[in-house]
């Protein structure tokens, strides 16, 4: 799927299969493209980490915060932000010749938990954005991901001001199973995005690897 075909966020969404090899050039390549959902808290930095990973222009379905609004979400510590996401961010990035990424943004609101079922049909795996200011929103996203036994990584973002928490300190905060991953990251910086990624993937073939030599045993 090249950017051209991405109609709107409907078409995006259900997108068949997160597994699917794709043939993506005219010369016989084919690339295999996996579906990672980017979830976390209200203004943890998703659209922001897809924004800047992604290869091509994401696409968006942001709104205006309004006073309304602010009556509904838990804007306490993220009262600079002007806009929030209504649907999902999605953003591509190749990681190598041969496979490429399907970033899914999820909403960080509560009253958009109906959409989360749909936007996880065919992950291979999600990354959950926290902010050391406000890990306890991560908690839905955690418990969603352990339920659906959907591999996950936490990625810590370093907002300025926020306080500095070990991995160890994240991982014991949030009761996250033995071997869940912590990492660091800056939601801005494409590298440190890329990197997580990167150890989303891995991690993430890791658990299915052993889903599947247990299922044979």
């Amino acid at each position: 799927m090249s950017s051209e075909h991405v109609g709107n966020a409907h078409d995006v969404r259900n997108t068949p299969s997160a597994r699917r090899t794709y043939s993506a050039y005219g010369d016989g390549v084919t690339t295999m493209a996996l579906k990672i959902l980017v979830a976390g808290g209200f203004g943890a930095g998703k659209t922001t980490l897809v924004g800047a990973v992604s290869d091509i222009r994401p696409l968006r379905t942001e709104e205006p915060l309004s006073e309304a609004g602010r009556g509904v979400d838990d804007t306490e510590g993220v009262a600079r932000k002007t806009a929030s996401t209504v649907a999902m961010d999605f953003g591509r990035i190749t990681l190598h010749a041969g496979l490429s990424l399907y970033l899914f943004g999820t909403p960080g609101q509560d009253r958009f938990w109906f959409l989360w079922d749909e936007l996880s049909e065919g992950a291979l795996a999600a990354v959950v954005l926290a902010d050391t200011r406000r890990l306890e929103d991560c908690f839905a996203a955690v418990d969603y991901f352990e339920r659906r036994r959907i591999p996950f990584v936490v990625a810590v973002n370093r907002f300025p001001g926020a306080r500095a928490c070990t991995v160890d300190d994240v991982s014991h905060a949030l009761d996250l199973d033995r071997g869940t991953p912590v990492v660091l990251c800056d939601a801005r910086d494409r590298d440190s995005g890329k990197d997580v990624l990167i150890r989303t993937v891995e991690y993430a073939g890791r658990v299915h690897t052993a889903r599947l030599l247990d299922s044979v045993s």
